[in-house]
């Protein structure tokens, strides 16, 4: 009695760990869909304060209430994931050679943490060899997702509703998961999530 119809399943043993770039924490959706995910033990989020000021100020475009938010937001995902939160090294970070230069503390970010992978939609400024030289990988937002769809798929389907539900509450409207995941360019996540 009391038991949840759907329990959560046993986290990986040892999951993977993502360093979330800005570009991939502003987009709600996108950003509350892979925060669901960690929540439920499929990877292992990774970042720094650097990379969440970018992404707080890049919300200053919303209007002048946004950077508040986010703030309190990124302040949430801090809390959330204590051990996700890397202290910035100026010293690799240094030695780091990227198309943009601005990009280099995202990648020394991922080589302090030892994470597996950069989940970002920057591909030219992340380029594969430059990675793999680092053992690291870039990974599109909807190919990483899938891949965790495809692996975890009752876990990803109740992240995904939880966020459509809170988008509906929001709005006061129904909101369809599909037109949902295209907004948030999850494109491959929607069709797995339709076939399901």
């Amino acid at each position: 009695m009391g038991d949840s119809p759907h329990p959560a399943p046993a986290p990986a043993l040892n999951p993977q760990r993502a360093v979330l770039d800005a570009c991939v924490l502003y987009p709600t959706v996108l950003r509350e869909i892979l925060q669901g995910a960690a929540q439920e033990g499929l990877y292992r989020p990774v970042f720094s304060d650097r990379i969440l000021r970018e992404w707080v100020l890049a919300t200053a475009k919303l209007g002048a209430e946004a950077p508040a938010i986010a703030a309190a937001e990124a302040a949430g995902l801090r809390a959330a994931f204590p051990r996700g939160l890397v202290a910035e090294r100026a010293d690799i970070e240094a030695r780091l050679l990227l198309p943009d230069p601005n990009d280099r503390h995202v990648l020394a970010t991922a080589i302090a943490s030892g994470a597996d992978a950069i989940v970002t939609f920057n591909a030219q400024d992340f380029p594969g060899h430059v990675l793999a030289a680092e053992g690291l990988r870039r990974r599109d937002p909807d190919g990483f997702l899938w891949e965790l769809q495809s692996r975890h798929p009752e876990a990803m389907a109740r992240v995904v509703e939880a966020v459509r539900a809170r988008a509906e509450a929001i709005s006061g409207q129904p909101v369809a998961l599909k037109a949902l995941l295209k907004r948030a360019r999850l494109y491959r996540l929607a069709k797995a999530l339709e076939a399901a």
